[in-house]
């Protein structure tokens, strides 16, 4: 396996083919090994990952300080290539309950100053908020990041999970590197209207879910037991019909990997990565294994007829269910 590397957009950094999405390791998916989540993110160092992507709010802090002692125990050489990429904004209780999203300027620079202290790192490379702010302008949250750039805190502002015209608007207050958004075979949305846009005012884009939090995986089973604190129990995909529904596009998925001689995570996020040079897959891996399954879609190669037999086991639009409870897609720029 070779690591090849991609722009974020024409302003961003050169980052690996892949990027690792840390969230798994700290919530929202149950429980999580520490030990194992440092190895994890040392494994894809030393295998040329650059791209760690957190968010402050991440079991509440834990997941930037995590990456932080993943950063301070690892060799000078990896720590200096990593690049972190994180999300600010939602708000949370102690108990773990969401309560919105914060885009204020004041309250822009209070959540950088927190993540550089819990990251042990003197600047963040890509930044954004996680959500749209319905009532701050995405202008007012751009402009406290650019700031943040100029005072060098901050290498390069982000967007995550909004649309077209926020698109705009934010790409006309400063120079924008990518857009971080769901995208994946059963995923397909940004392809209408957002898509089109990031290439037009030459945006990147690095898309998360490419398994679909597991459910394309070709690991998960219609009868896995999830732990009440994992998203996917409550998920609108991993839900009775849904889930089965679901299931048998990754059996029709399957058949065309073992053709192929790869895993069915592998054929999904090498699909990904034929989208175009401008999308960086993040991979969700907690463990090494499952790191370096993800890791050998580098290696594969598909042509036009694999595509087109990809594209007829799941076709656009295919998945039954919303990616995300109603509530939360309320919160989503990017769907309205």
């Amino acid at each position: 396996m070779t690591m090849r590397t991609r722009t974020l957009g024409t302003t961003g950094p050169r980052v690996s083919a892949l990027g690792l999405g840390c969230m798994g390791m700290s919530a929202l998916y149950g429980g999580a090994d520490r030990a194992e989540s440092v190895a994890t993110i040392h494994a894809a160092l030393e295998a040329g990952v650059t791209l760690l992507d957190t968010g402050d709010f991440y079991a509440m802090g834990h997941n930037e300080m995590l990456i932080g002692e993943a950063l301070r125990t690892a060799p000078a050489a990896l720590r200096e290539q990593a690049m972190t990429s994180v999300k600010f904004g939602a708000l949370r209780d102690p108990e773990g309950n969401w309560s919105g999203y914060d885009g204020r300027p004041a309250a822009v620079k209070n959540f950088a100053a927190y993540s550089l202290q819990r990251l042990g790192v003197d600047h963040i490379d890509v930044y954004r908020i996680a959500r749209l702010d319905p009532d701050v302008p995405i202008e007012e949250t751009v402009g406290a990041i650019a700031e943040l750039i100029e005072k060098g805190y901050v290498r390069h502002a982000g967007l995550s999970e909004v649309g077209a015209e926020t698109i705009r608007r934010a790409a006309a207050t400063a120079p924008i590197a990518d857009l971080q958004i769901e995208y994946s075979l059963i995923s397909r949305g940004i392809e209408r209207e957002i898509l089109p846009v990031t290439r037009e005012l030459g945006i990147g884009i690095t898309a998360y879910g490419v398994l679909s939090r597991g459910l394309i995986s070709g690991h998960f089973s219609r009868d896995r037991q999830l732990a009440a604190n994992d998203f996917r129990a409550h998920s609108p995909r991993f839900q009775g019909e849904n889930l089965q529904h679901n299931l048998n596009l990754v059996e029709a998925l399957r058949k065309i990997a073992e053709q192929k001689g790869v895993s069915v995570a592998q054929i999904a996020i090498a699909w990904v990565l034929s989208r175009g040079e401008d999308i960086v897959p993040l991979v969700g891996a907690r463990t090494r294994e499952r790191l370096g399954e993800s890791l050998g879609a580098l290696d594969v190669t598909l042509d036009a007829a694999d595509l087109t037999a990809i594209e007829e086991a799941v076709p656009a639009d295919a998945a039954a269910g919303d990616r995300y409870p109603t509530a939360q897609m309320a919160h989503l720029d990017s769907e309205r």
